[in-house]
C-alpha cells in the first residue's frame, strides 16, 4: 500500500504511539483522521498538520462514533485505505486484591476498549476498504493493531490488560485470512515498554529500573520507532497475518 496519497484512520491519534504514527504518516504524504477522546490535543495536532488531517472525537467502543470517523475519512479526505489502532488503556489490578476479587466491571472495561474497540474499528473500516479499487498488487487496504508484550509475558496484576492484548494477537491471523479475498492485510505490533503518557507518573528511579530491564538498547522505546514500523508495514505487502514484537528483546518478569 502506497502511503503517499492514501487516507488513514488512527485511533488514539492525539498522543503517544498514535500521535507519532499520525505525524509519520502525514510526513510521508498521507491524509489522516485523528480519532481520540482528547479534543484539545487532537484539534491542535490536526491544526498543525493542516488540510491533510481531520480530528474526530471517538470512543472506539461506540459504533456510531467510529462510523462517523470513517465517514469523515471518505467524505472530507477522499477515501480510506488503512486503519491503525493505537487507542487503549491499562491498569495494574490483581484478580485477588486487598479488598477482595477484582470487580468484573474493571476487567470488562479494559477488554471492551482494547479488544472490542479494536475490532469495532476494524470491521467498520474494512467494510469501506473492501470497496476500494485494488492497486497493482491487488491490495485495497491495511490494518495495523497495537497489542503488547503483555500478551505473551503478562505480569502479576495484568490479567485484564494481558487478556485484552492477547485477544488482539489472537484475531490477527483469522482476520487476515478472512480479508485476503478483499485484498486487505491485517498486522499487529506488540510493543515493549515505550515512552508514552501512561508512564508519566513514574519516578526517575522507577524509569531507570525500566530502562535497565531492556537488554538492548537499554532504554524505553520511542513512539517514533513504533510509527516507523507502522509505516513500514503499510508499505510492505508481504507483511500479513502476523504479530511483530517491538521490545528490545525484553521478556517481562512475573512482577
Amino acid at each position: 500500500m502506497q502511503t503517499e496519497g492514501s487516507v488513514f484512520l488512527v485511533t488514539g491519534g492525539a498522543s503517544g504511539l498514535g500521535e507519532a504514527t499520525v505525524r509519520a504518516l502525514a510526513s510521508a504524504g498521507a491524509r489522516v483522521v485523528i480519532a481520540d477522546l482528547n479534543d484539545e490535543r487532537g484539534q491542535a495536532l490536526a491544526g498543525e498538520i493542516g488540510d491533510a488531517a481531520r480530528y474526530v472525537h471517538v470512543d472506539v467502543t461506540d459504533e456510531q462514533q467510529v462510523q462517523t470517523a470513517v465517514d469523515v475519512a471518505v467524505s472530507e479526505l477522499g477515501g480510506l485505505h488503512g486503519a491503525i489502532n493505537c487507542a487503549g488503556i491499562g491498569a495494574a489490578e490483581k484478580a485477588l486484591g486487598k479488598e477482595g476479587p477484582l470487580p468484573m466491571a474493571n476487567f470488562t472495561r479494559i477488554v471492551n476498549i482494547n479488544l472490542m474497540g479494536s475490532f469495532n474499528v476494524i470491521r467498520l473500516a474494512a467494510a469501506v476498504m473492501a470497496q476500494n479499487t485494488p492497486n497493482e498488487e491487488g491490495e485495497r487496504g491495511v490494518v495495523v493493531n497495537t497489542a503488547s508484550v503483555a500478551a505473551f509475558d503478562g505480569q502479576i496484576g495484568q490479567p485484564a490488560y494481558s487478556a485484552s492484548k492477547a485477544g488482539v494477537v489472537g484475531m490477527t491471523l483469522p482476520l487476515a485470512r478472512e480479508f485476503a479475498r478483499h485484498g486487505i492485510r491485517v498486522m499487529t505490533v506488540a510493543p515493549g515498554i515505550f515512552e508514552t503518557p501512561i508512564l508519566g507518573g513514574l519516578s526517575p528511579e522507577a524509569l531507570d529500573s525500566l530502562n535497565r530491564s531492556v537488554p538492548f538498547p537499554s532504554r524505553l522505546g520511542r513512539p517514533g520507532e513504533f510509527a516507523q514500523l507502522a509505516v513500514h508495514i503499510v508499505g510492505n505487502p508481504m507483511l500479513n497475518g502476523e504479530t511483530i514484537r517491538l521490545d528490545g528483546a525484553i521478556r517481562m518478569a512475573p512482577r
